[in-house]
């Protein structure tokens, strides 16, 4: 099976989230099970300079608003899963992220930069690709910004006869993100007028790349079983509830897997000290070490909680900045946060890191290795979102012995199991639920975890019992292959 994996992001060539680490990981599980993958990626400077074995392949010309564009294949390094980069200068080579400037705007013209990523993934979805010798069976999209492409692959099938062409399929990773634009990118992005109505790309009024996507996927997936529930009702459809349940039964919910190799503390570069679920010892130097290196207190019984994220009202953040105070003064607890967002909120933990200076430290950005660090080095992962597709973190938190603290909802439901007197007796505690996303019960559920962090016999149980799961991609990339070959077989 031949399959076209489209994605503005994927790790280790790119990334500013989740999207990026699935891009990476999810390709490379269906390539360990014989599927013939390749990934779609658009040429950021990153990517051209990362790719392994670059060649030239071909050219696509008469693009709407940037004439021709030339693909550059080559391979992810480690994995060697085959990449096709899309060069255009114009379009992806310039400072700054794959979706906003160096200032943090988003770039005007990304109607056009993923109408166009859009537009060669439909391109080379048919038998008329100019990839002749390499045709793919499913056309795998991701989040809006390859939405369009189911659009752009209807519309050429209706004007051909004959036309072998793939199924395409939309996974949908966070339904908040749509990528609406005035309508009159329609006409400049090459699509027919006629797909400008409720039954086509048409939202509230704009262009939406996602709605285009969901209304002309041949299959839908979220990224977790209970996200694809929550998804068809008012509080988490973002307006798009009656579509997303008037397709209901086609959505696949497939929890994410995690990259076991690069997220394992046993082999973890990052780390100071290695360790595993049969000897933790090696966690506490890498405690140790990143409270020296961020300047606080070097306590080895101080709970030490940990954020990475966006720092965001959809992460509940707002939350525990709301809540860090009383952690700090009653329960004498250290945090680290990691992340970037609302600048309200940026400032805010700055502010805190200012006065509780051996106690909080916030790093403002984005860096790879002080995330590994914080998974490993701290007690307590805290990740109180209001809503959660799936989440990666909770699972690095598993992984790396952290427990997290987290919000009934989305992945987050899936993939960590409450600890509460029943499951603790049958060894699968792995974390601590809130059951709603208030202050309250995010005090009350760090409470919780630092009753049994008390209890270092105890406290070892549940960190074994969540670095035991099977949190790789062989389950999940299964479900994924089932999946396509029932699209196959429609």
């Amino acid at each position: 099976m031949r399959i076209l994996f489209v994605t503005s992001e994927a790790f280790p060539l790119i990334k500013t989230g989740g999207l990026a680490d699935v891009s990476g990981s999810l390709p490379a599980a269906l390539q360990n099970i014989d599927v013939d993958v390749r990934i779609l990626v658009p040429g950021y400077p990153a990517v051209l300079n990362k790719l392994i074995n670059p060649r030239f392949l071909t050219t696509i010309s008469n693009l709407p608003n940037v004439g021709a564009v030339n693909l550059v294949l080559g391979e992810m390094p480690e994995t060697k899963v085959p990449v096709i980069a899309i060069e255009s200068a114009g379009l992806y080579q310039r400072d700054g992220g794959p979706y906003v400037d160096a200032t943090g705007k988003d770039w005007e013209d990304n109607p056009t930069r993923f109408g166009i990523l859009s537009l060669v993934a439909a391109i080379l979805s048919d038998d008329k690709s100019p990839l002749s010798d390499w045709v793919p069976d499913i056309t795998h999209c991701n989040d809006w910004q390859t939405g369009l492409t189911p659009a752009f692959m209807h519309f050429m099938s209706a004007r051909r006869t004959q036309m072998k062409q793939a199924k395409s399929v939309l996974s949908i990773h966070n339904l908040a993100f749509q990528g609406c634009y005035g309508p009159e990118w329609v006409g400049r992005l090459g699509l027919p007028a006629e797909s400008y109505q409720i039954n086509g790309v048409e939202y509230y009024g704009q262009l939406s790349f996602l709605k285009a996507g969901i209304f002309y996927a041949d299959g839908l997936s979220t990224v977790s079983p209970s996200y694809a529930k929550e998804i068809q009702t008012e509080a988490y459809g973002f307006g798009m509830q009656g579509l997303l349940t008037s397709r209901g039964k086609e959505i696949n919910g497939i929890l994410n897997g995690l990259d076991t190799d690069e997220w394992n503390p046993a082999t973890d570069p990052y780390l100071v000290e290695h360790y595993d679920a049969n000897n933790l010892d090696g966690k506490k130097a890498v405690k140790a070490a990143l409270q020296s290196n961020l300047g606080l207190k070097v306590e080895a019984k101080t709970p030490l909680l940990g954020v990475v994220s966006r720092l965001t009202h959809q992460k509940g953040l707002d939350m525990l900045l709301s809540s860090a105070e009383t952690l700090i003064n009653q329960h004498d607890c250290q945090l680290v946060v990691l992340g970037s967002g609302d600048k309200n909120m940026e400032q805010g933990y700055r502010d805190l890191a200012k006065r509780f200076p051996k106690q909080i430290s916030v790093t403002i950005g984005y860096n790879e290795e002080l995330s590994h660090q914080i998974m490993a080095g701290c007690d307590i992962f805290i990740m109180p979102s209001r809503f959660e597709p799936c989440g990666l973190n909770q699972m690095y938190g598993l992984r790396y012995g952290t427990p997290p603290v987290v919000n009934n909802t989305g992945g987050l439901a899936d993939s960590v199991q409450d600890t509460n007197e029943i499951n603790f007796k049958n060894n699968t505690a792995t974390g601590f639920v809130m059951q709603n996303a208030e202050p309250k019960a995010l005090i009350s559920a760090i409470e919780r975890a630092l009753g049994y962090y008390q209890d270092e016999k105890a406290w070892k149980i549940i960190q074994e019992n969540g670095m035991r799961q099977n949190l790789d991609w062989t389950k999940s990339a299964s479900a994924y292959l089932a999946m396509y070959q029932g699209l196959l077989e429609k």
